[in-house]
């Protein structure tokens, strides 16, 4: 069950808001200010906070703030007065997920929460740094792939070329796309991201070009789209492959032409976006199927940049270890230092299929974990065990594969039992058995297919 933090200084406000998400099936938590959020989201998981603009102590922006720091992967929906929509406008510009106006609409509401619900899970699927580390570029690795990767950002981040990013789930597209954004001359203004995939398509539309009040049945303010927003800075068009082939014809004009209409409107709006899209799909294949515009394709396609999986630059998980364990010290409060000789052999063997998201997931259960000060296989959850007595194992003589496929073979079959037994736990609920291992539900969808266990 998903839990959603309201956080409002009117208690009938969050009485209200409270009632009507919990017949919506959501657990739910209140807070009066910023402050008593905070402590909520340090003690509980929070999916996505529903926060109010004007409050005392601890405001909406201050909280916002604070959240795009120490809380980067949840989204947060403001509420605010019709009075007050440039300052919602300029919370979406720091961060927020989106906005509703009082009196609000139930049906908007609960549409933005189910699509920020949607947008974190997807989003989880790739690696989210608080901007303060961004800044100090947030991007850890030596290895040969990256740095082939850190010279094409040099060459093309200086320009308004538009980016293709490709590469498998988990391997942090969107946060290439922010470091090429912060070394642009567009670094002071927006950078706007819309994962495409999070949006039901008759949304989309106005999702990235904004509608006029009245335009649809809940439209009841105009509201800007992401290509305005995004207006002098830069728009990060996520899972681009989503977006639905009629949607595709208006997207490529908007491109070419810098311009395009609210839906409902009659004004042209003209805009200057850089655009960087990205994808984890093989866009050309789907030209040749029909599924996607090759005109629209080579658009997008001007200048590719491709992300590495982490089992291609096995040299930076180490590197990459070190870096969340520092990340995780400091946010659950440890004082962990490295792990131990064992543990690394094991990180460094195995393949990483969720990439980073899945690396960084695992250590911060370690530094949880860890019952001393170096993280030790005594520290690892049980489910990893059988891998670890793998490492420690030679094949057989007569066994004619390599060492390294021995071990990949040893604990992709750990990895299918583990699925397998918590499926079963679990009842064949896909959504709670990936909440449960740590992963997210696409992920664990694609590691059941690997496996066969669809059925």
């Amino acid at each position: 069950m998903e839990k959603i933090l309201i956080v409002d200084d009117e208690l009938n406000m969050r009485l209200v808001l409270e009632a009507l998400l919990k017949k919506e099936g959501y657990d739910v938590a209140t807070a009066a200010d910023g402050i008593e959020a905070l402590k909520v989201l340090k003690n509980d998981d929070i999916e996505v906070v529903v926060t109010d603009l004007k409050m005392s102590g601890l405001d909406g922006m201050g909280l916002l703030e604070r959240m795009a720091r120490d809380y980067p992967s949840t989204p947060v929906i403001i509420i605010t007065a019709h009075g007050t929509i440039a300052t919602a406008v300029d919370a979406l510009k720091k961060g927020a997920f989106d906005y509703i106006t009082k009196p609000f609409d139930q049906d908007e509401l609960k549409s933005v929460i189910h699509k920020a619900i949607n947008t974190r899970r997807l989003n989880e699927e790739e690696l989210f740094v608080s901007p303060d580390e961004i800044d100090r570029q947030g991007i850890v690795g030596s290895s040969e792939p990256m740095l082939k990767l850190y010279d094409t950002i040099k060459k093309v981040a200086p320009t308004s070329t538009t980016i293709f990013i490709t590469g498998e789930t988990g391997t942090g597209k969107d946060l290439i796309a922010y470091v090429i954004h912060r070394n642009s001359p567009r670094k002071n203004n927006p950078f706007v991201k819309i994962n495409c995939a999070a949006i039901t398509e008759n949304l989309i539309e106005s999702e990235l070009f904004g509608h006029e009040r009245g335009a649809f049945t809940g439209a009841v303010t105009t509201k800007p789209g992401r290509f305005e927003l995004a207006d002098k800075g830069t728009l990060f068009l996520d899972e681009v492959g989503e977006i639905p082939r009629d949607m595709q014809v208006k997207l490529l004009r908007v491109i070419q032409d810098q311009e395009f209409e609210r839906v409902g409107g009659l004004r042209t709006i003209k805009v200057d976006v850089r655009l960087i899209t990205a994808t984890n799909r093989n866009l050309l294949q789907d030209v040749k199927e029909g599924r996607f515009r090759e005109d629209l394709y080579y658009r997008l396609n001007v200048f590719p940049a491709h992300l590495p999986p982490l089992r291609e630059r096995r040299e930076d998980i180490l590197p990459l270890t070190h870096y969340f364990i520092e990340k995780f010290n400091k946010k659950l409060d440890r004082s962990v230092r490295s792990a131990d000789a064992k543990v690394k052999a094991l990180l460094v063997n195995y393949d990483w299929p969720g990439n980073i998201r899945e690396l960084e997931n695992f250590i911060e259960r370690l530094v949880l974990m860890a019952s001393g000060s170096v993280i030790t296989t005594a520290d690892i959850p049980p489910e990893w065990k059988s891998i670890t007595e793998a490492l420690s194992v030679q094949p057989p003589a007569e066994h004619k594969k390599p060492f390294k496929d021995f071990v990949k073979s040893q604990m992709e079959e750990v990895e299918k039992q583990t699925i397998l037994q918590c499926l079963e736990e679990c009842g064949g609920n896909v959504t709670k058995a990936a909440q449960k291992l740590g992963l997210s539900r696409k992920g664990l969808q694609l590691k059941m297919i690997k496996y066969n266990l669809r059925k």
